[in-house]
């Protein structure tokens, strides 16, 4: 066999295997983007036959009046909106210090036997169902003061936030370079000023963007407030009293026989949802400007070092 002929038959089997690979990796890349639209469709429906229910009750009344009478028409969710922020305003109050401080505990004591046993209690209580927080505030607060409370609802949405911020303040602390603690430390500051001064700062965008997520899942969290916060029709913000929130509202006027209710109910998760997923794109901007700020940074010590 001459050489060219020996070339040849080299060749070929490499060309058929080179043939037989592109023609592979196009029906995976073809079945991965079917896959995706097939996991982004139900999305889109949803999301659309919600505006579409609830866009045209999305009124300037619905945000700054409170609920009219059974039946009537007009009124809004003032009350709720209220009611919600107080909620959350609570319940972060709860969940980030204890969660912050959680996070760096375990970052800075990973091998410690008391360490593991927060980072296993941590992980159960994230994976709960959220009517399990409910039950627990009520029988620590609810049941014990014989009413329903905003502290409840507060104390049930914080406890959902807690293992989030926990597990997530432990991964971005993880990230911060070890020689900034030591440079802390070399310096004469003390373990704890070190920690709050120079890890958790470092690491302060990545805990936003946690806790911002965090607040997005509670802020439509219903089964939790049936236990604790109960709802209100009326206008109140003392915390310990009933109060109204959105999803005890839109749960509510859900199931009423008031057509004009149901339209309300629509409006209201159509608002819900945005509210969600302005959180959402606020923690993406938070941590977008944060890489941009580094790597501004990162490019300005480069010339200054040439």
């Amino acid at each position: 066999m001459s050489d060219s002929q020996s070339h040849l038959t080299r060749r070929e089997p490499t060309s058929a295997l080179r043939h037989r690979r592109r023609r592979t990796n196009r029906v995976v890349t073809a079945g991965v983007w079917l896959l995706g639209v097939a996991a982004l469709l139900p999305l889109v429906a949803l999301f659309g036959y919600v505006v579409f229910q609830g866009v045209g009750q999305l009124t300037p009344s619905l945000v700054f009046r409170v609920p009219a009478a059974p039946g009537a028409r007009g009124g809004g969710m003032a009350n709720a909106l209220v009611g919600s922020a107080i909620l959350v305003t609570i319940a972060l109050a709860i969940a980030v210090p204890v969660g912050v401080g959680g996070g760096l505990f375990l970052a800075d004591q990973p091998d410690r036997r008391l360490a593991r046993v927060v980072r296993l209690l941590t992980d159960v209580l994230g994976g709960l169902p959220s009517i399990v927080m409910g039950i627990v505030a009520w029988e620590l607060i609810v049941r014990p003061s014989g009413h329903f409370s905003g502290w409840a609802g507060g104390v049930a949405l914080g406890l959902l936030v807690v293992p989030l911020v926990t597990r997530a303040t432990e991964e971005m602390v993880r990230l911060v370079p070890r020689s900034l603690t030591e440079a802390g430390l070399a310096l004469g500051l003390s373990k704890s000023r070190t920690a709050m001064t120079i890890v958790l700062r470092t690491a302060l965008p990545g805990v936003t963007t946690a806790v911002l997520v965090a607040l997005a899942r509670v802020a439509g969290e219903t089964a939790p407030l049936l236990f604790t916060a109960f709802g209100n029709p009326f206008w109140s913000v003392d915390p310990a009293r009933p109060i109204a929130a959105i999803p005890l509202q839109i749960y509510a006027y859900a199931q009423s026989p008031f057509d004009e209710w149901n339209a309300q109910a629509w409006a209201s998760a159509l608002l819900l949802v945005l509210m969600v997923a302005a959180l959402g794109v606020g923690a993406r901007l938070v941590r977008d400007a944060r890489a941009r700020l580094l790597a501004a940074v990162r490019l300005r010590r480069g010339r200054d070092a040439r």
